[in-house]
């Protein structure tokens, strides 16, 4: 490597480790922001930091912490772990994330969350209010087009209740399975794994689009208003299965 190539090396590795070790407090205070994001209680640096409190929108996390690895920055990858609350606040996480040119990954993600913040005042179809919580686990992801090229994972739907203007549905607890296939996340659901007689799988691919194709039978599990609303879903196959099939945009999106 020749005398004026390392010099700009030197200077490019010189500027990242200095605006790396700077308070990220006086960074977040000269830094343009989108409107609708804000910080609270910011102190430590880009490698080593936290905050209080971050707003985005109707949404707000609690003691997000993260810690940069300086070192992938020379490989031209950015790899944070992050990890936000705890068991007393309403949203926790955590997660090791990387960012390269050819995508994101993440590993170990855990996310525990009320159905509140993920909605966030969103208006849904028939005037729906969901209750709950979710719990989703994620050991693998690679980012793939439209969406992943892996992912492993299961999400737990947990004390479900939904109400709107067709009746009310105590949902309870439902698993749910997730994987990726042709790109898009795939996210599959066993009889076995709720009371409500469902089976099926539900694929989210670019621009907010899914499919749902899926099946349901009446049981004991299930609530009276959901029973009665079965026959709207057309006529029962030979072993009592209704279908269930949607192709459109995530609604609320």
């Amino acid at each position: 490597m020749s005398l004026s190539k390392k010099i700009i090396l030197a200077v490019l590795l010189y500027l990242v480790f200095l605006l790396a070790y700077m308070p990220v407090k006086w960074l977040a205070s000269i830094l343009p922001m989108p409107a609708n994001i804000s910080l609270a209680g910011v102190s430590g640096t880009l490698w080593e930091g936290q905050a209080d409190l971050v707003q985005f929108g109707p949404r707000q996390l609690e003691q997000v912490n993260w810690s940069l690895n300086p070192w992938a920055l020379l490989l031209g990858q950015a790899n944070v772990d992050i990890n936000i609350g705890n068991r007393a606040t309403a949203v926790s996480a955590k997660a090791d994330i990387s960012w390269s040119l050819s995508g994101i990954k993440v590993q170990g993600l855990r996310f525990d969350a009320p159905d509140s913040f993920l909605i966030a005042g969103a208006k849904l179809p028939f005037a729906t209010q969901v209750q709950g919580e979710i719990s989703l686990m994620v050991p693998d992801f690679v980012q793939g087009k439209p969406l992943c090229e892996q992912l492993s994972g299961k999400l737990f739907l947990n004390h479900t209740d939904m109400r709107n203007q067709f009746g009310e549905y105590p949902l309870g607890n439902m698993a749910l399975t997730l994987s990726c296939q042709g790109g898009e996340v795939a996210i599959s659901m066993l009889e076995a794994d709720n009371k409500l007689g469902i089976s099926g799988i539900i694929l989210l691919g670019s621009d907010n689009s899914i499919k749902v194709t899926a099946k349901v039978k009446a049981t004991d599990g299930q609530p009276q208003d959901m029973r009665n609303s079965l026959a709207y879903l057309g006529k029962p196959d030979s072993q009592g299965y209704y279908p269930v099939n949607y192709q459109g945009r995530i609604p609320g999106l």
